[in-house]
């Protein structure tokens, strides 16, 4: 019986599931679907196994069990609230038991926003306040040897660019008399340079994304290729 190396079998595997997925451009079709479940299968199951053994086992399970045997029982009764959480969350499972679940729900969601918030803030709006007050800076433009017109015309346009795109998300308007509203003529100017920006923003964004996709599908390709070389002996 020939040997058949784990190399031929991962390659196989490979080129069944490119062809399967690259099948969706004749159309939506079973194939398709089969590989996007699988796909799913496999993240979903990767997550949960990520989940067990690098949270759950070693944050609460372990600790519980090694406060048990220690018999330090304060420290286990404190242990005792995220297992409630996770007991809560199987509640779903049941229809009539998954309001319980609401519980949990809620406090991650809360959690959730407050991490996010506080993430904005000093990982998005704080950065970015300060890179736009470092392109006004001589000392730091100095240092890469870039002239004071240009440090100036620089900073004026990301002064501009971060102003009005923020204008655009000022939803703030009065109200007319006759019941319709409207925004301050000015908040207005701003918004749509502010369209402008984003819009250079969100093209230049896709064109990294197409990029990268492409990049991606050549790679497919080129590993097609390699592998129907192997399979026959072409050179």
């Amino acid at each position: 019986m020939p040997f058949i190396s784990l190399d031929l079998i991962t390659g196989a595997l490979s080129f069944l599931f490119t062809l399967m997925i690259l099948s969706y451009l004749i159309g939506d079709n079973p194939l398709f679907k089969i590989a996007v479940y699988l796909f799913i299968g496999v993240a979903s199951g990767y997550v949960a196994a990520v989940v067990f053994w690098q949270v759950l086992y070693p944050k609460l399970f372990l600790p519980m069990s090694n406060a048990l045997l220690a018999g330090a029982y304060n420290q286990g009764l404190l242990l005792v609230a995220p297992l409630l959480g996770v007991a809560f969350i199987f509640m779903k499972v049941s229809p009539r038991l998954s309001g319980i679940a609401r519980i949990t729900m809620a406090f991650l969601v809360g959690a959730g926003a407050a991490v996010t918030l506080a993430g904005a803030l000093t990982g998005t709006i704080i950065p970015q306040v300060s890179a736009t007050i470092d392109f006004f800076d001589p000392q730091t433009a100095a240092a890469r040897n870039i002239g004071a017109f240009e440090v100036l015309g620089n900073g004026a346009i990301l002064l501009v660019g971060v102003v009005t795109s923020l204008a655009y998300f000022h939803f703030g308007a009065s109200q007319k008399p006759d019941g319709s509203t409207k925004r301050f003529a000015l908040i207005d100017m701003f918004a749509w340079i502010g369209r402008i920006f984003i819009g250079i923003t969100l093209g230049a964004i896709f064109a990294g994304v197409y990029a990268a996709a492409l990049t991606a599908f050549i790679e497919r390709i080129s590993s097609l290729a390699i592998f129907i070389k192997t399979l026959f002996g072409i050179p």
